[in-house]
């Protein structure tokens, strides 16, 4: 009984280590804005730059809670979730297919991977001025540019995780018979997972950033109009709001993403 009265406070310090560490973490993260918002403050208390420049951060708080209480803002952040789900989910789709098709198969990796690489190296907002005189500006521009976004990391990321599964797996799946269905439903791709997430991340993360550059360019709603509108206006408050938004949804979806990948990854770290 001694022994285990005494292992007891030891299991309860570990326990609260991780407790510890992640919140002096977040308050070590928090250090840098808050030395910018004191900054920010200070600047425009003491009139370094003119309001029309930097507006107050008590004026932009009371234009928030105005676009808040009118719901301006989450009808601006729903369109944009809207319209990067749908070139998410398309570009996704077909970068999953393309990367296990140029995975699987030598003969459409020489024919498709060089012309696919060319195609990525050209900037998403390069193709804007090509998808205009195309597809106009409506909606079906800017599904185009997101869905482009999210394609090409997907894909290489796709075909990066299936050429890299383990030879021993490979071998496993002869020894037991397996079909080449099997083989990939059962080995391949459970293997190439943390590969795939990553590519499902980044291409999230890719399809965002899109999504408010063609919002400042073609857009008449959406987090990218605002900036525009706002910039326009010369309502630097407004600006600074979508900026916000924009940054606080964009590191809310990558962290969300970042902490999955991270539990589907669990299996990978107890195997080795």
């Amino acid at each position: 009984m001694a022994v285990l009265t005494a292992s007891e406070p030891e299991a309860t310090r570990s326990a609260a280590t991780p407790w510890r560490n992640r919140a002096v973490d977040a308050l070590i993260a928090l250090l840098l804005p808050a030395a910018l918002l004191l900054l920010w403050w200070t600047a425009s208390d003491r009139g370094w730059l003119a309001e029309q420049i930097l507006p107050h951060p008590i004026y932009v708080y009371q234009t928030l809670r105005d676009m808040i209480a009118s719901g301006d803002l989450f009808y601006h952040i729903g369109v944009s979730l809207q319209r990067v789900l749908i070139g998410f989910c398309i570009g996704a789709g077909f970068g999953l297919v393309l990367g296990i098709a140029m995975g699987l198969s030598e003969r459409v990796e020489d024919y498709v991977k060089p012309l696919f690489l060319a195609f990525a190296q050209i900037p998403t907002l390069g193709w804007i001025p090509l998808l205009m005189l195309l597809v106009g500006i409506g909606e079906t521009l800017k599904i185009i540019v997101i869905t482009k976004g999210a394609l090409v990391p997907m894909t290489l990321n796709t075909f990066a995780g299936i050429r890299n599964v383990s030879p021993r797996y490979l071998e496993v799946a002869r020894a037991l018979r397996f079909s080449r269905w099997q083989t990939l439903r059962l080995v391949i791709l459970p293997a190439s997972i943390p590969f795939v997430f990553t590519g499902i991340r980044y291409g999230l993360t890719h399809a965002w950033t899109s999504l408010v550059g063609v919002e400042l360019l073609a857009s008449s709603e959406g987090l990218g109009y605002l900036l525009v509108w706002g910039r326009q206006m010369f309502w630097l408050d407004t600006v600074i709001i979508a900026m916000l938004a924009i940054g606080l949804i964009g590191f809310i979806m990558d962290g969300g993403l970042n902490r999955t990948e991270r539990l589907i990854q669990r299996w990978k770290r107890n195997d080795i």
